[in-house]
């Protein structure tokens, strides 16, 4: 997993919560590198799978809520980050149905050996698009985050539920958003 992600996973406890809880959890997780990462570096993500566990052992908020709370973040920094991945885009939607066609595909540019989850779409109707999430490092809970980062983003109200499926004959957790306007 791309260092940025943990530099950014960090970055949010300390604002959220204080650099105290930061250094506890860093602490507590007994990483590898004592919790130093560059942003270009490329690291398990099992490290930030115990850094969760562990700031939700210490704040009492479940891991799900966590990731989701870090994906809104990080999408608000990607905003930041990578301009150039929003200039041409109006709608949730619109920017949610290119993430592999177009966001991965300029990622892996950048960065040829991350590994990126997939996601496959179907929009039924112009109120609902259907997002298929395919991962084996089950980060669903994040992706949620991202989406709910870039419906915020686009000024866009929808209610987002996922529950489990397949896909092309793969587990993949189905995420539903239904705009509400």
């Amino acid at each position: 997993m791309k260092g940025m992600v943990f530099t950014e996973f960090m970055e949010m406890v300390e604002e959220v919560f204080s650099e105290e809880i930061l250094e506890t959890m860093i602490e507590q997780s007994q990483l590898p590198n004592a919790g130093a990462y560059t942003s270009v570096g490329t690291y398990d993500h099992q490290e930030i799978v115990r850094m969760t566990t562990n700031l939700s052992q210490q704040t009492s908020i479940p891991v799900a809520q966590l990731l989701e709370t870090f994906g809104q973040h990080l999408f608000s920094r990607f905003v930041t980050v990578y301009p150039a991945f929003f200039e041409h885009t109006n709608h949730a939607f619109e920017f949610l149905k290119n993430i592999d066609a177009y966001i991965h595909v300029e990622v892996r540019k950048l960065y040829p050996e991350a590994e990126l989850p997939r996601f496959y779409h179907n929009q039924p109707n112009d109120k609902t698009l259907v997002m298929y999430y395919l991962s084996s490092r089950h980060f669903e809970d994040l992706a949620i985050g991202l989406i709910k980062g870039c419906l915020i983003f686009f000024n866009t109200q929808a209610e987002v539920n996922k529950a489990l499926d397949t896909y092309d004959e793969q587990e993949a957790v189905k995420i539903t958003i239904e705009l509400l306007e």
